[in-house]
């Protein structure tokens, strides 16, 4: 953690405030396309099997880790975070998410943000572990098999991948699998956000979060 602070257009240091810019309002937008593009990439590979679409999941969130950190460079204002969440939960509610990822998603985004305040968006630390949570969305596509499973497995996106699919997600997925998936992309953002921050260490230095 270093002393070093951002300048902003007063020259004062970094200011906790929910004015946005243009700029900052774009800049959240294109980051939000990148981890939605690179989550959709790495998603398609899950139509190999039921295992492959499971397995895949941390390996998105270790990717992200740097699409995520690099975005956390370009923060000047409280609440870009939580924008960057609502941004990509809207869209995956529009493509086919449920109200379950939807609300999940914006809930850790903003738990995210509150640790990232916490840190006074300085500390790389607070920066990884505000990742290790906004990771926990990439879990919540899951939370139907929990709460209305047997709809899920015969919506369009699963019956399209035909019978032999749905049975065996259907046969994957139970409770304790569930359970190791949540704990594995958990991991998976911790590991991503060292991951974010090694690549982009340059970057920290110049934004103050080394």
């Amino acid at each position: 953690m270093t002393d070093t602070t951002l300048p902003t257009e007063t020259g004062t240091g970094r200011r906790i405030s929910l004015r946005f810019t243009a700029r900052d309002l774009t800049g959240t937008a294109i980051f939000a396309v990148i981890m939605i593009v690179v989550t959709y990439a790495i998603g398609m590979l899950g139509i190999f099997s039921p295992l492959v679409w499971l397995a895949i999941v941390p390996i998105s969130v270790l990717v992200n880790g740097i699409v995520f950190m690099l975005f956390l460079t370009r923060v000047k204002h409280a609440g870009m975070v939580t924008l960057l969440g609502v941004v990509v939960a809207l869209f995956y509610l529009l493509t086919g998410n449920t109200i379950f990822s939807t609300i999940g998603i914006i809930m850790l985004a903003v738990l995210a943000e509150v640790v990232l305040w916490v840190g006074d968006y300085r500390s790389r630390w607070v920066a990884i572990w505000a990742y290790t949570i906004f990771a926990l969305s990439f879990f919540t596509p899951f939370l139907p098999l929990v709460f209305d499973r047997e709809n899920y497995l015969r919506s369009p996106s699963f019956t399209t991948m035909g019978e032999e699919y749905v049975t065996g997600a259907d046969a994957l997925t139970t409770l304790p699998m569930l359970g190791v998936l949540a704990i594995g992309v958990a991991v998976a953002g911790f590991l991503g956000g060292l991951l974010g921050s090694a690549v982009l260490r340059k970057h920290f230095v110049r934004a103050g979060l080394a």
